[in-house]
């Protein structure tokens, strides 16, 4: 499971290094080997970071959803067609591509957050921006919680 929030740094060539807590568990998991797309379910510009067998899974449910169907054929279409494979090199970085970074308006600082089974990558100032609206439940207008989470006790 990956958890936490991580400012890092692009270098000149777009490339983010991996948290060292994180390396061992990817090295494991995926033998570095991981996927990198847009995130197509929201307005959030962030991109998402997967271990490849995550990714493969996802993959699959996604493509067996129905093509005639216009909403699914965005997703597919933004998902999948994104979607960019990246390997961790020796020194713990991966390359983050121009049309991606450009995508997600990833500058030089950039935050990676642990989203379980995946990350997401953030431009920094975009991150704070959005985390403060958040933290003050603005723009939602809607104050009734799913049913799934109705029940769930922090």
């Amino acid at each position: 499971m990956f958890r936490g929030v991580n400012t890092l740094s692009l270098d000149s060539k777009g490339r983010m290094a991996i948290p060292t807590k994180y390396r061992d568990q990817l090295a494991r998991s995926c033998n570095g080997q991981m996927v990198l797309t847009i995130n197509a379910l929201d307005s959030d510009n962030c991109l998402l970071l997967y271990p490849q067998p995550e990714w493969e899974e996802i993959e699959r449910k996604v493509m067996k959803l129905s093509s005639f169907n216009k909403q699914t054929r965005r997703l597919q279409r933004m998902l999948v067609g994104h979607a960019t494979e990246c390997e961790m090199d020796g020194n713990g970085r991966i390359l983050l591509p121009p049309p991606l970074r450009e995508f997600s308006g990833l500058n030089k600082e950039v935050v990676l957050i642990g989203q379980g089974n995946k990350f997401e990558i953030w431009d920094d100032g975009m991150w704070n921006t959005r985390r403060g609206e958040w933290l003050k439940d603005e723009g939602t207008g809607d104050d009734k919680l799913p049913p799934d989470l109705e029940s769930l006790s922090l």
